[in-house]
């Protein structure tokens, strides 16, 4: 697969991008550098694959910087994000992703509920899906996140918000197709082994705001339940708040992960946990937010082409050739997955069995 550079320039600002690898927290995620993707170093690039593959085989979690992606993008999206989340409810309400037939626009506090302790988990959302055109199969057929995007028309400038927000899902859709042909070459597949996969994906963009927590509020009161994601790569943008907390197994622990200014918390899902026949992990991850602040993210989950059949990739099969699961369909998945946590509150019933969550 050609590696796709991420050098489009959003409302005019000079492009920014970090030029160093911070430091790393101790038994955290790593933090990996990913410039040796886009470079002729072939040596660099053998590091870079190998630092991925350790990562996946651990946690199934770390950290990308210098991944191209504009510093003053990422500002831009985090700023319209909070202009839209300060709206009074009875607007954001307006775009009430239930009603939507592609399940996009606005999630309301506690609809989604992955532990099933509380009314639900303690945020708001907003979901966007790839830009397509009213003929597209997709939407004509009604898939599950690629039917029409709805953009606010109360933020403070509409045409900017829909122009940043088509941007950066683009951008991503570009860096999340690249981080794939690693994960490729980690399990000694093809660079462009996933092109087929991620042909015309169904890649959803999500806008994120957790309210302040009481410092002694309640283990059980989460921002989001223990979980473990849906499809098959995620890579998040994080505020300086912090919140974030991955499982530790060998510690039977949570770890907190330190945000990173302008990385990426890349993390692999259930599909590709399926696809390796568990050779990765689909981690558990929670979001606690006692900071007295309001936090905000931005995952963007890439699950591949709805149509796409995950089976077992070559060379993960179990001793005696076999695997795990059957295959399933991208979108049978994901639309399950996503009626079970939204609208059953049964996402406990999705967590792996890695661990057992009190």
């Amino acid at each position: 697969m050609e590696a796709i550079q991420s050098t489009t320039q959003v409302i005019d600002q000079p492009r920014r991008l970090l030029s160093l690898v911070p430091d790393e927290v101790p038994g955290g995620p790593p933090v990996i550098d990913f410039s040796p993707f886009y470079g002729n170093d072939t040596v660099a690039k053998d590091v870079l694959v190998e630092q991925v593959r350790d990562a996946c085989l651990a946690k199934g979690f770390f950290q990308i910087v210098n991944h191209g992606i504009p510093e003053d993008l990422q500002q831009a999206m985090f700023e319209q994000s909070k202009d839209f989340f300060s709206l009074p409810i009875e607007q954001k309400e307006k775009y009430d992703k239930a009603s939507h037939p592609n399940k996009l626009g606005y999630e309301r506090f506690r609809s989604q509920n992955f532990e099933g302790k509380t009314a639900g988990d303690l945020k708001e959302g907003f979901f966007f899906g790839p830009t397509l055109p009213k003929d597209h199969p997709f939407v004509q057929q009604g898939r599950i996140h690629c039917g029409t995007n709805m953009y606010p028309s109360e933020v403070s400038d509409p045409e900017v918000f829909e122009k940043t927000v088509k941007q950066y899902h683009q951008l991503m859709t570009n860096l999340a197709t690249n981080v794939l042909s690693v994960v490729a070459m980690t399990l000694n597949l093809g660079e462009d082994y996933f092109k087929q996969f991620c042909h015309d994906s169904g890649a959803v963009l999500r806008l994120l705001h957790y309210p302040p927590q009481a410092a002694d509020a309640s283990e059980e009161e989460r921002g989001i339940g223990a979980h473990t994601d849906f499809g098959s790569v995620t890579l998040l943008l994080q505020d300086d708040v912090g919140g974030l907390q991955v499982f530790d197994k060998p510690t039977m622990s949570w770890i907190d992960v330190k945000p990173t200014p302008g990385a990426y918390v890349v993390n692999l899902g259930n599909v590709m946990m399926r696809y390796s026949n568990d050779t990765y992990v689909s981690n558990l991850h929670r979001v606690i937010n006692k900071t007295g602040k309001e936090r905000y993210s931005i995952p963007f989950f890439f699950s591949g082409n709805p149509d796409f059949v995950v089976d077992c990739l070559p060379g993960c099969e179990d001793a005696d050739g076999k695997c795990k699961y059957p295959p399933v369909r991208i979108e049978d998945w994901i639309f399950g997955r996503h009626t079970n946590t939204f609208e059953k509150g049964k996402g406990m019933e999705e967590l792996s069995s890695l661990a057992k969550v009190a």
